[in-house]
């Protein structure tokens, strides 16, 4: 079943084109997530929303959404569920990718989803100022970044950047059987998870905040990689 997002303006707009919704489809009314409704949500009910949010991505489920409402619905505050770091590829649309709506998710973008202190911060505003309850760092499949560490680039305040992957590459490198290039697909993808887990590990070494959330169940920081031919996203055990 594919879900529709309608406003009643829409609505009207479909009718006076002469066209209609089809039968048996679930009309899905449009809002924004509210403290109370964000207040209830446990981590792992907000990351089994992204995985279902995600299954609809994939099964290509339909969603008309009134952008318009929804930016004048969070004008004065907004509760998203859960907070995303995501590599800063245009490739990985990621409030479609978990098929989220203004308001539901924030989204911190970064070459090769790395950790500095400007990104820690945002993680820590999302979370304890704003209230979300996951924080899902996120790679993805072909990554530029991960290829240009692998291969040693140096260009500008690009190499800072890619040094901060190289841990990634070093433990890639222990266990892996093979050509360990950035021309084996293999080994991009051995380094993009291990590069996931690396940013995992700052986040919680780096930001007491953080580390103290999710020691008290408050929040979940947990991994995963966008699979850019299939459009799935795979939470990684850990």
């Amino acid at each position: 079943m594919k879900k529709y997002i309608l406003s009643l303006a829409v609505l009207f707009a479909l009718a006076s084109c002469n066209k209609t919704i089809i039968e048996d489809e679930e009309i899905i009314p449009t809002h924004v997530l509210t403290k109370e409704q964000q207040e209830k949500l446990t981590p792992d009910e907000v990351i089994a929303d992204l995985k279902a949010g995600n299954k609809d991505f994939v099964d290509d489920n339909l969603t008309v959404r009134n952008s318009t409402k929804l930016v004048r619905e969070a004008a004065l505050g907004q509760y998203p569920e859960a907070v995303v770091l995501s590599c800063l590829d245009s490739r990985v649309p990621v409030e479609d990718v978990f098929h989220k709506a203004i308001g539901e998710i924030f989204v911190a973008r970064v070459a090769g989803n790395i950790v500095n202190h400007d990104i820690l911060g945002s993680l820590e505003y999302a979370c304890k100022v704003s209230g979300s309850k996951v924080v899902v760092v996120l790679g993805h499949e072909y990554c530029g970044a991960i290829k240009s560490s692998i291969e040693g680039v140096k260009l500008g305040n690009i190499t800072t950047l890619l040094e901060k992957i190289d841990p990634a590459i070093i433990a890639a490198k222990q266990n892996f059987k093979g050509d360990a290039t950035a021309k084996n697909p293999e080994f991009v993808d051995e380094v993009c998870k291990f590069n996931v887990y690396n940013s995992i590990e700052e986040i919680r070494r780096d930001s007491p905040i953080l580390k103290e959330m999710e020691a008290n169940n408050e929040i979940k920081i947990v991994g995963a990689v966008y699979d850019m031919k299939t459009g799935e996203v795979k939470f990684l055990d850990y």
